[in-house]
């Protein structure tokens, strides 16, 4: 019988925060898939617990075949992540989707995650988010990722690492204002921990003088939906040509400006009366 895919995560920073049961599922398992295998080796040290180890990392990913065929000849793995819950922003989502393919059975085993820890503690709306992680590298992606959240009404969360904090708020300020609101959530759980909700514009002035330290979590505030609505919603201009297309194609005035009304925040006589006096 093939062995089961353990997901396990474990502490995102304060070890005293570990469940019960993911220290059980380190103790039964056969062999652990570690994010870096020196991390996890501290964590199953703390444990007081030895067992084999393989990195899954991204330049070692090729070890998911061999992690996915020992599981298949009926040991079980524990797969885990340096922090927080594996898989999420994580190259071990690979292994899980073959693993799925494969019919292997696949156990999650819950504990914290950075992003709904950060989401819960930041004051800002948390009925709707979206999950960026770490925006992509490359200036052009970055600035086309951007670009594509421009009209996000969602809470937006996005993970960073000290050293490139000042340029990721610089590029943040310049895509969504000086004046939207965002919370920087750094060492959560551990012993620097601190959550400081303010704006973007704000937070580029502090860190021109303050160091980054520590990983970070940002929430940052959605568009307001109606501004979108608004801007999204066509112009004057734009129904009144939609309506003399309208016209042009054999409806008379009335009904054409009806039709080119329909959906836009002008009325019927808005577009008509322009429509016969243009």
């Amino acid at each position: 019988m093939p062995g089961t895919l353990y997901l396990v995560a474990t502490p995102i920073g304060n070890l005293d925060d570990m469940p019960p049961r993911v220290a059980a599922t380190f103790g039964l398992a056969d062999f652990v898939a570690a994010e870096d295998t020196r991390v996890t080796l501290r964590l199953l040290n703390h444990l007081g617990l030895k067992k084999p180890m393989v990195s899954y990392y991204e330049h070692a990913l090729h070890h998911g075949e061999a992690i996915l065929n020992r599981i298949e000849a009926g040991e079980n793995c524990a797969l885990c992540s340096d922090a927080g819950m594996p898989c999420i922003s994580d190259p071990g989502e690979q292994i899980v989707r073959e693993a799925h393919e494969r019919g292997i059975r696949v156990v999650p085993i819950p504990a914290a995650s950075a992003c709904v820890t950060a989401l819960a503690a930041s004051g800002q709306p948390t009925a709707r988010f979206v999950f960026e992680g770490f925006l992509p590298v490359p200036k052009r992606d970055r600035r086309e990722r951007l670009a594509f959240l421009q009209n996000e009404t969602r809470t937006m969360i996005f993970y960073e690492a000290p050293h490139k904090l000042r340029g990721t708020l610089d590029d943040l300020a310049a895509a969504f204002g000086a004046d939207r609101s965002v919370s920087l959530c750094r060492e959560l759980t551990k012993l620097h921990e601190e959550i400081k909700k303010t704006t973007l514009g704000e937070a580029v002035a502090f860190y021109k003088d303050n160091d980054p330290r520590g990983e970070y979590v940002l929430v940052l505030a959605g568009s307001d939906p109606a501004a979108v609505e608004q801007a999204a919603a066509p112009t004057l201009e734009e129904a009144i040509a939609a309506a003399r297309a309208l016209q042009a194609g054999g409806l008379p005035p009335a009904a054409a400006a009806k039709q080119a009304a329909a959906g836009t925040p002008f009325s019927k006589g808005d577009v008509y009366r322009q429509l016969i006096n243009g």
